[in-house]
C-alpha cells in the first residue's frame, strides 16, 4: 500500500506544478495581449498550449486526485472539519479559474482576445490570494 507520506508528497508536488502554471499562464496572456507581430503571436499560442495541456491540466487533475485520496484515508476525521470544507471550496474555485484560463487561451488561439494587458495583470493576481488562503487553512486548520 502507498504510504500516506508519499501521497502527501505527490499532492504537494502536483499542487506546486499546478500553481506554477496558474501563475505563469496569465502572465503569458499579459505579453500575448501586447504582441502584434505574427511570429510572437504564434509563439505565444504554442507556449500557452504546452503549459495548459502539458503541465497545468495534468497537474491540476493529479492534485485533486491525491487530495481526495488523502481525504479518503483520513475519513471521517477530515470531513468533520470546517477547514477542509473551505479548502475544497477554494479548490473548486481554482478549477473554475483554470477553466476560465482554457477559455481565454481558446480566444487567443482564434485571435479573439477581448481583454487588455492590464486586465490580465489583475487576473494574474487571483491565484495568489487562493494559494495563501489554502496554505493558511492547511497549516492552521481553523
Amino acid at each position: 500500500m502507498i504510504s500516506m507520506m508519499l501521497i502527501k508528497t505527490l499532492h504537494i508536488f502536483f499542487m506546486t506544478a499546478w500553481f506554477a502554471g496558474l501563475f505563469y499562464l496569465p502572465r503569458l496572456f499579459v505579453y500575448h495581449s501586447m504582441a502584434d507581430d505574427k511570429i510572437s503571436l504564434d509563439r505565444f499560442i504554442v507556449m500557452e498550449k504546452k503549459l495548459l495541456y502539458g503541465i497545468m491540466t495534468p497537474s491540476g487533475i493529479l492534485t485533486i486526485f491525491f487530495g481526495l485520496l488523502l481525504t479518503y484515508f483520513y475519513y471521517p476525521i477530515y470531513l468533520e472539519q470546517t477547514w477542509l470544507a473551505l479548502k475544497m471550496l477554494l479548490v473548486a474555485i481554482l478549477v473554475f479559474y483554470h477553466i476560465w484560463c482554457i477559455n481565454l487561451y481558446k480566444d487567443f488561439s482564434k485571435n479573439e482576445n477581448k481583454h487588455s494587458h492590464i486586465w490580465y495583470r489583475w487576473f494574474n493576481e487571483f491565484p495568489v490570494v487562493i494559494l495563501i488562503s489554502i496554505i493558511a487553512l492547511a497549516i492552521y486548520k481553523p
